[in-house]
């Protein structure tokens, strides 16, 4: 897996323009004495350029411009070299920026779902989790990240976000507020583990996290099915009681790992010295996982408060 191992980060061209171009080969071979045809033999200047570092017309070849003073060239001399954000490079304020403002549309989209009416909130849920489904699959395979889908997305997140947590809130009052105090915690337990290299996207680690990640899919499918199609009746189907508590967990832990792999991927882009349009990329896959997050948490904490 690329870069940590995010699917979403998979077939990004994350390698950034870091290594001088290759020396190009003389044509036709060498010439005499180890010298390549067009270059002068014994170290001497070649054909039509001025010996001992002069210039035409009496201009210097490589050294002060004519126009420029000591000082102007001390001043120059003593500028900072140029960061990765002066050579277009991905850093990682570009992915907190441009995190924040995902994450910002998605509270947009959640703040319309949370004022409207309980009906159309629910229709909002529906086409915001179809839409963002789509174009969350549109994002993930688009070799090239486009900042217009990618908040779009977030939008529409917002939307599915929002009226879950509506639908929910209303069944289990404040549930809601818990499952964003739960996210934030996670998330920043998460960051605080992987800063200190506690916890690391190993190949080992990220082989049993895709094998638990395909079995916790089956199950969700299945479980999708037999709701849909009345064999079960629980609201959550086969996500009740101690089995949903148990997956519950394992879909939390699942995801912490995800974010795990996210700043891996970030942390990898911006060692290598990625193009700053992949900013958006990292941005998008951190708002994926936040979102799968929140959804597990305040699924988990429903499952519970139904258990009373």
């Amino acid at each position: 897996m690329a870069l940590g191992g995010n699917p979403i980060f998979n077939g990004k061209n994350f390698r950034g323009a870091t290594q001088a171009p290759p020396v190009p080969q003389a044509p036709y071979g060498n010439g005499p004495y180890g010298q390549a045809y067009g270059q002068a033999p014994y170290g001497q200047q070649p054909y039509g350029q001025a010996p001992y570092g002069q210039g035409p017309y009496g201009q210097q070849a490589y050294g002060q411009p004519q126009n420029m003073s000591n000082e102007q060239l001390q001043q120059m001399y003593n500028q900072p070299a140029a960061g990765p954000a002066d050579t277009g490079r991905m850093t990682f304020d570009d992915v907190i920026v441009k995190t924040a403002a995902c994450l910002g549309f998605v509270l947009v989209g959640a703040a319309i779902t949370l004022t409207v009416s309980l009906g159309l909130a629910s229709m909002l849920m529906i086409v915001g989790a179809l839409g963002g489904f789509v174009l969350a699959l549109v994002n993930t395979f688009k070799k090239q990240p486009s900042p217009a889908l990618i908040l779009a997305y977030a939008g529409l997140e917002g939307l599915f976000l929002g009226g879950l947590t509506r639908v929910l809130d209303t069944m289990y009052p404040g549930v809601g507020l818990q499952a964003v105090i739960g996210t934030l915690s996670v998330f920043t337990v998460t960051l605080l583990l992987f800063k200190s290299g506690k916890v690391r996207a190993t190949p080992k680690a990220i082989k049993f996290f895709l094998i638990a990640l395909v079995g916790y899919a089956l199950f969700s499918v299945v479980n999708l099915i037999m709701m849909m199609t009345g064999l079960t009746t629980e609201p959550f189907g086969l996500r009740s009681g101690i089995i949903g508590v148990v997956v519950g967990i394992l879909a939390i832990g699942l995801a912490a790992f995800s974010l795990v792999m996210d700043f891996t991927s970030i942390e990898a882009g911006v060692r290598s010295g990625a193009p700053q349009r992949f900013s958006w990329t990292a941005a998008f896959g951190l708002t994926v996982t936040l979102v799968w997050l929140y959804v597990e948490i305040i699924r988990l904490l429903a499952i519970l408060r139904g258990d009373e």
